[in-house]
C-alpha cells in the first residue's frame, strides 16, 4: 500500500507530513504542485484548495497538515510521534499551534510583499507574530520542552525554522535565538530532514 502526497517543495506544512511519513516508515509518492497555479489538482481533492493532501489507495483524501498528522498517528501508531503522557502530548500540540501560526504569518508576509503597494502596518503585524512565536519556541527549547526527545514538537519546530531560513534568510533568528539555531542544526542532520530540504518554487500566475 503506497500513499500519494500532493506537496509543494517550500511548504513547511507539507514537509511536516513528509517527515512524519519517513519517520514512521510509510511508503509514499510525492506529487509536487504549485497550488496557486490554474492547473493544480488540489481543488479536486481538498475543497479548501490547500496543501498538503494525502491520497489514499481507496481514492479518499486526507487534508490539512495538522489533521493528516493526527490521522497518521491513529492509523499508523508505531513509532509514536506523541508522548503517551496526556500533559506532554498537549504540550507538543501547543508547540504545533505556535509553529503553524509562525508559518501562517510568514505566508501572509510573502504574498503581501508581492502586492504593488504592500501595507507596512500589515507586514509589521505579521512580523510581530513571527517574533513572538520564535521567542516562545526559544523559551521552550531552553526549558527542555522541545528537543529532549523526538516527535511532533521537534518536527514542527524544525520545519518552521527551515522555512524561515529559505523564505526569509535576512531574519537574524540564529543570532537572536541560539537555542533555536542549535536545535535546527541538529534536526537537519536527521535522514528525514535531509530528505525533505525545502526548495523555493516560482509562482508565475498572479495571486494577489
Amino acid at each position: 500500500m503506497t500513499y500519494r502526497l500532493i506537496s509543494a517543495t517550500p511548504s513547511p506544512y507539507a514537509r511536516k507530513v513528509r517527515i512524519a511519513l519517513l519517520e514512521k516508515g510509510i511508503a509514499f509518492e510525492t506529487i509536487t504542485e504549485v497550488p496557486w497555479h490554474a492547473d493544480t489538482a488540489t481543488p479536486r481533492h481538498n475543497p479548501l484548495e490547500k496543501l498538503p493532501v494525502l491520497l489514499l489507495p481507496t481514492g479518499d483524501a486526507v487534508y490539512e497538515s495538522r489533521f493528516i498528522l493526527e490521522w497518521l498517528e491513529v492509523m499508523h501508531p508505531t513509532p509514536p510521534l506523541l508522548p503517551t503522557d496526556p500533559r506532554a502530548a498537549l504540550a507538543a500540540r501547543q508547540v504545533e499551534v505556535v509553529c503553524d501560526g509562525i508559518c501562517d504569518a510568514n505566508v501572509l508576509l510573502f504574498f503581501e510583499r508581492r502586492r504593488a503597494e504592500p501595507s507596512e502596518a500589515w507586514m509589521a503585524r505579521q512580523r510581530r507574530k513571527v517574533d513572538g512565536g520564535m521567542q516562545a519556541l526559544d523559551e521552550w527549547v531552553r526549558a527542555g520542552r522541545i528537543g529532549a526527545g523526538f516527535g511532533l514538537a521537534e518536527i514542527c519546530t524544525g520545519t518552521v525554522l527551515g522555512y524561515i531560513a529559505v523564505r526569509y534568510p535576512e531574519h537574524p533568528w540564529r543570532s537572536a535565538y541560539p537555542a533555536l539555531a542549535e536545535i535546527s542544526a541538529r534536526l537537519e542532520q536527521r535522514p528525514s530532514f535531509r530528505a525533505t530540504v525545502p526548495v523555493p518554487q516560482s509562482i508565475t500566475e498572479a495571486v494577489v
